[in-house]
């Protein structure tokens, strides 16, 4: 069975031959990102081995998907997840464009294996466009990476001001991720245990951008974008779905001024089975932990078709043993077929990053 991980990580070096050395010249200090909020990387905690991958370069990275049979993986910034939260354009585009440039270098032209996603300025929505256009044709990296938090986001990711930027994903034909970062604002600010806030703030946070983006007409307005949203795990889509169809009535339908529905379900159209619609025809797609329980129930409510598996290497998996180990598990479980076993770890993600095989 082939795998795709679909969310790995890049660590950003800020030495000599790190990120800051691709920002504009008298810009080139250590601080390139905003810190992702007031406690992912401040709280006490035990010293733990991780193997020395904490940076993996290109060549630690081949190592890890030999050594856990991937065939290749998509990569994600870590320090750039805090892209949301810039509030100075010019600073954000300059970093974003920065940091394409670096994974491009050190990461993509080593290795056909290792894939990348831009990282774009969403605080300036044309330069965010011609970011990704460039990203993708002249670096040939497979889509956008927007933020699901920060004070950059203009309003939500259903805006109408991100149109432009959804209409050049469409005609490029490539996708966009909602991949969790910062987790503030989310009424977590004052907790000094972190655990609880990376729990609770990765599912609200995407389930926010989601509902952002659904139900305000995007894929209506959009029918052939492709949009996941990572590392909030697959439970939040049944309690999603569940919750909608509660709070759902006709007459809260969003209606413009000519009286013609804006976007989102049909009247008589339950809001869950038109978010599952768009999970089928390969329009929304859902990260998942490769550990959850939750899984099998969650493709039994919506369809295997929307799910990605995503190592997430470095982060919460250290090393190729833990991760190969999970994937054994998740191959051995009786509660998914062997359909829903190669789809979530495989299939899903060609088709929502339309790689070649």
């Amino acid at each position: 069975m082939q795998i795709v991980d679909a969310d790995g990580h890049v660590n950003e070096r800020m030495d000599a031959d790190g990120l800051s050395r691709y920002m504009p010249e008298g810009n080139r200090g250590s601080a390139v990102f905003p810190v992702l909020d007031h406690l992912h990387f401040n709280y006490l905690k035990p010293s733990r081995d991780r193997g020395g991958v904490g940076s993996p370069d290109a060549a630690e990275w081949i190592s890890f998907l030999d050594q856990t049979g991937i065939t290749c993986s998509i990569l994600y910034p870590t320090s750039g997840l805090s892209v949301g939260r810039f509030v100075d354009a010019d600073w954000a585009v300059a970093a974003c464009r920065a940091y394409n440039n670096w994974l491009y270098e050190k990461f993509l032209k080593a290795s056909p294996r290792l894939k990348g996603m831009a990282l774009l300025p969403v605080q300036d929505v044309e330069s965010a466009a011609a970011e990704l256009e460039r990203a993708v044709k002249q670096m040939g990296m497979l889509g956008g990476m927007l933020p699901s938090n920060g004070e950059g986001i203009q309003g939500h990711l259903g805006a109408k001001v991100y149109w432009p930027l959804y209409d050049k994903a469409e005609k490029l034909g490539c996708s966009l991720a909602v991949h969790v970062g910062a987790l503030h604002h989310l009424g977590m600010d004052t907790f000094n245990t972190f655990f609880p806030v990376h729990a609770i703030g990765h599912p609200v946070g995407i389930m926010i951008q989601a509902a952002a983006m659904v139900f305000h007409g995007v894929f209506d307005r959009f029918p052939k974008l492709r949009v996941g949203f990572l590392e909030g795990g697959s439970a939040w889509v049944p309690f999603f779905l569940d919750r909608l169809d509660r709070s759902q009535n006709d007459a809260h339908l969003q209606v413009g001024l000519d009286g013609e529905l804006v976007g989102g379900p049909k009247k008589g159209e339950k809001a869950s089975e038109y978010f599952r619609r768009q999970m089928r025809e390969g329009r929304v797609f859902v990260g998942f932990d490769v550990d959850e329980e939750g899984l099998s129930y969650a493709v039994s409510r919506s369809g295997r078709e929307g799910f990605l598996f995503g190592s997430d290497f470095p982060h919460e998996v250290f090393n190729a043993e833990t991760c190969r180990r999970e994937i054994d598990e998740l191959i051995s479980r009786e509660d998914l077929t062997q359909a829903d076993k190669e789809a979530v770890l495989s299939g899903n993600a060609r088709r929502f990053y339309r790689l070649e095989e």
